[in-house]
Formats: structure tokens, C-alpha cells, sequence
């Protein structure tokens, strides 16, 4: 088992958490998130939060270090945010953005228009000689995650020619082609 749980979370400059029954409720200049918690103990002390786990049962220490990687994730989401770019590989592949909409043309028949949520602010960059790339952002990292996902379920990368939607930074395993 990971002794993740066990870290305290440093709480940055210009956050407030509070902490009711079994609600976490944390406040910076990005937002506010709340997350509701059982089987774990949460304590606000001296600027640090503490995760604690009522017994050494399994499910008890799976919970101790979830809660831990949750309340640490809106912690830092709340005071930085979260950023996630993914990059479209592919001849003719373009995305762009009008307020909350989000427009691919991908290779099919008809563009793909994606309503994106409210919290997540969306950027489009398409310079010259350069794969088209998306920036999601947001002070809610399981948000910006499952947009990511979202546009990227659409033209997952192939392992022949590396065409598709990929994060930026992603290694992809290429295979080879068709041998004579």
C-alpha cells in the first residue's frame, strides 16, 4: 500500500478551507470546490491539512490516500489551476474555438462542435507549420481531465502514422508498417 495518505497537504497563500461534518470546502483566487469524505479523518492545523484513517482496514486505507490526492488536487487547482494541452496530428486536422464551443474537423464528413463546460477555459493555437493545439484550463483537475478525454475519444492516435488527437508531451508506440 502507498503511504500517500500520510503527507500532510501545505495549504498556499490566499486559501481557505473549511471543514463541516463531511464536507471539505476549499477557497482560493481560481474558485471554490467542496468534496464530501468517508472513512477518513481531516484536520486543519498550523496551515496544513492532515488525512487520517479511522483503522487499518482495506478499505480504509484505499480512502485515507484518495482523499489525501482529492483535497491535495483542489488545494493546488484553487491557487495555480490545472492545464491540460492536447495536440491534433494529422494533414488537414484544425480546431477552433467560439466562446464556449469547441469546432474540430478531424478527417470526417462533418466538423464535430463540442458545448464545452462553463469552468473550463479553452484556447486554440494554430500557427503555421505547426499541429493545431488545444489548451484546457481550469481550477477543477477531474473536470479538465474528462474534457481532455472527451476530445481525444474522438481520433484516439494511431501506432502507424502517430495521426490523431495525443496530449502534448505523450509518447505513442509506433508500430511498423507492412514489410514486402
Amino acid at each position: 500500500m502507498s503511504r500517500t495518505g500520510n503527507n500532510p497537504i501545505a495549504i498556499p497563500e490566499g486559501v481557505t478551507v473549511e471543514v463541516k461534518e463531511d464536507v471539505i470546502t476549499v477557497k482560493g483566487k481560481m474558485g471554490t470546490l467542496s468534496q464530501e469524505f468517508s472513512g477518513a479523518a481531516v484536520k486543519v492545523e498550523d496551515g496544513q491539512i492532515y488525512v487520517t484513517r479511522p483503522s487499518d482496514s482495506k478499505e480504509h486505507k484505499a480512502k485515507h490516500g484518495l482523499y489525501r490526492s482529492l483535497i491535495y488536487n483542489m488545494t493546488q487547482g484553487v491557487s495555480k489551476g490545472w492545464v491540460k494541452e492536447l495536440e491534433l496530428v494529422g494533414v488537414g486536422y484544425r480546431a477552433s474555438h467560439q466562446g464556449q464551443k469547441l469546432d474540430l474537423a478531424l478527417g470526417f464528413s462533418h466538423n464535430i462542435i463540442l458545448d464545452i463546460a462553463p469552468e473550463v477555459k479553452i484556447e486554440t493555437v494554430s500557427d503555421k507549420g505547426k499541429n493545431p493545439i488545444v489548451k484546457l484550463s481550469s481550477h477543477d483537475k477531474q473536470l479538465v481531465g474528462q474534457v481532455a478525454a472527451k476530445i481525444r475519444s474522438f481520433r484516439k492516435p494511431e501506432p502507424y502514422k502517430g495521426k490523431g488527437i495525443k496530449f502534448v508531451g505523450e509518447e505513442l508506440r509506433r508500430k511498423a508498417g507492412k514489410s514486402a
